[in-house]
């Protein structure tokens, strides 16, 4: 399985040739990002935010089989039920190999039910920036719950992109001590891959 971060909170996942673009932003929403312009069967969206739910930018194909479960769990983008920001819904895509959960803006605590769904993960795909998702202090506490074999920071500001008001990568990853940052977007899902911290460099900057 391969997963390509594009920026921001969007990423494509593939698996055995079956493409699928998570929360594609709106052109001109990211400071400092590329419009999204990819071609995927299927395209999945954490909630109606302009920067989330940009699918005029995917070319959906057809005819392709999907390979993937995905499975949903509804969530806040906020700690006060939604009363600021709304519902967040996280995905869960399985190709019965690799498990991936993409957490979308998830900006509340989640409950013991919740999280037990996002056990035997392969990959965590978590929002770190803060102030309208969870903090990298908050992400941290729930990825070693969680305890999944990657995760990858998602959500927040870097040189030359993402909001003024989100925090930087390195809130997190000084957090972590099993960092690695990859030279591109891209990292494949292996039987052999450790466990990790994997920082990628967004496609579209």
């Amino acid at each position: 399985m391969k997963i390509t971060w594009l920026g921001h909170s969007c990423f494509t996942v593939e698996s055995q040739g079956y493409r699928i673009v998570l929360d594609p932003y709106k052109d001109g929403t990211v400071p400092g990002l590329a419009p999204v312009r990819v071609e995927a069967d299927q395209v999945l969206c954490s909630h109606g935010h302009d920067d989330h739910c940009g699918t005029e930018g995917v070319s959906l194909r057809q005819g392709g089989s999907s390979p993937f479960t995905v499975k949903t769990i509804d969530t806040w983008h906020d700690d006060k039920e939604g009363a600021k920001r709304g519902p967040n819904t996280i995905h869960i895509l399985s190709d019965g190999q690799y498990r991936v959960a993409h957490l979308g803006d998830l900006g509340c605590d989640l409950t013991p039910e919740q999280k037990e769904k996002l056990r035997n993960l392969t990959a965590l795909l978590i929002p770190v920036g803060g102030f309208f998702t969870i903090n990298a202090a908050q992400a941290k506490e729930l990825a070693v719950e969680l305890a999944p074999t990657v995760v990858i920071p998602m959500h927040y500001r870097g040189k030359g992109f993402g909001y003024p008001v989100i925090g930087k990568v390195d809130k997190f990853t000084k957090l972590c001590d099993d960092v690695v940052a990859y030279p591109g977007s891209e990292l494949e899902l292996t039987p052999q891959i450790s466990k990790q911290t994997a920082v990628l460099k967004p496609q579209n900057a």
